[in-house]
């Protein structure tokens, strides 16, 4: 039986970015190659909107091998695709438009990496303000912590630890938020209250 509470918020952005990488080293700088973003409603709970986009990387254009192999993505969509700046420009529209500046909303992550790493230094390097509505969100895995009293690593164990079956390809954005947001109702049934877990100055 379902337990959900009231959120104090209108939304949820369920975000997962897939970056350039390698299997033994860190590359500089990494760049995202895949920008997807969920608008969840936070009464309902269901997927009202999306944005999905391939970035081309510009700095390290060449995907590795391992990169290829861990997310699913090939050369050849990051080829077809914009530049960073562009998507972002288009990000912020979706925001404004689909979402609503005047709505309450809160960014969903599995992890912490995505918006207090990737997006800020991404926006460093190509000379990008960061809007103010990307400096806070909810580590999801904080939350599971609180229901199940135990803090694991990645996405899988929460899947696992809730019932849940695990659909797409791991490390592919899309299919990540789509799993999250998964895990997001699963929580939510139990009665989960979703906060900030984090925010940047």
């Amino acid at each position: 039986m379902s337990k959900r509470v009231p959120q104090q918020y209108d939304y949820f952005l369920v975000l997962d970015f897939e970056a350039t990488c390698e299997k033994s080293k860190q590359i500089n700088p990494q760049e995202i190659i895949e920008f997807p973003t969920l608008k969840v409603n936070a009464k309902t709970y269901e997927i009202e909107s999306q944005f999905h986009r391939f970035v081309k990387p510009i700095h390290n254009p060449i995907l590795s091998p391992f990169c290829t192999g861990l997310t699913s993505i090939t050369q050849d969509v990051v080829e077809k695709a914009d530049p960073f700046p562009t998507v972002f420009k288009e990000f912020d529209k979706w925001i404004k438009e689909e979402v609503g500046l005047d709505n309450t909303f809160l960014f969903v992550t599995c992890g912490d990496w995505d918006l207090k790493t990737m997006l800020p230094n991404q926006c460093d390097l190509e000379n990008l303000q960061l809007p103010s509505y990307c400096k806070e969100w909810l580590n999801i895995k904080k939350s599971y912590a609180i229901v199940k009293g135990d803090f694991i690593k990645g996405m899988m164990p929460m899947i696992r630890g809730l019932s849940l079956i695990h659909t797409g390809h791991l490390h592919r954005g899309l299919d990540d938020c789509l799993n999250i947001v998964k895990i997001l109702r699963a929580l939510a049934d139990h009665g989960c209250k979703f906060l900030p877990t984090m925010s940047i100055q």
